[in-house]
């Protein structure tokens, strides 16, 4: 399936966009980036804003625990090219699927946007191009980045209410 995927749309400026996307992804620095500038300039809701980028932290530092528990290898086939480096050989489930995922349910409190819709799929999309992930890879880490993002978003709803 990763084979298909890279032949079907890993044309170059699609990789291009990929690779960019995997560096702005690592170790979620910059969902944590776009935390810390949403603080810095909404100071009605610094602390807010720092809650949501404390929870995209969670979010990555839980799927690491996930990878080190599972300990799945990433993809290793000839028909499949590795188009970008990776901090380790863990692939399950994607840390950058989780901490986008967390972060665009938890922007999208901040924000009163949806923006799951526009970040979520590319980037996923963007882990099989780069043929780092399996496609379970990444909707494990969608899921388990929804469900910390939603825990969350609850919390900072209920702060805001009470």
């Amino acid at each position: 399936m990763l084979a298909q995927i890279q032949r079907r749309i890993g044309r170059p400026p699609v990789v291009r966009a990929a690779r960019g996307m995997s560096h702005f992804g690592e170790h979620a620095i910059g969902w944590l980036a776009i935390g810390l500038v949403g603080a810095a300039v909404d100071r009605m809701r610094r602390r807010d804003w720092l809650t949501g980028a404390a929870g995209v932290a969670a979010a990555h530092g839980a799927s690491i625990a996930v990878k080190r528990v599972v300990r799945r290898r990433r993809p290793m086939d000839e028909s499949v090219e590795v188009l970008v480096k990776t901090p380790s050989r863990l692939s399950f489930p994607s840390s950058h699927a989780t901490s986008t995922t967390a972060a665009a349910v938890v922007y999208s409190g901040l924000t009163g946007r949806n923006l799951v819709p526009a970040l979520v799929p590319p980037m996923l999309v963007s882990r099989l191009v780069l043929g780092v992930h399996y496609p379970s890879d990444v909707m494990a880490g969608a899921a388990l980045g929804a469900v910390v993002g939603g825990v969350v978003r609850r919390v900072l709803k209920r702060k805001r209410t009470s």
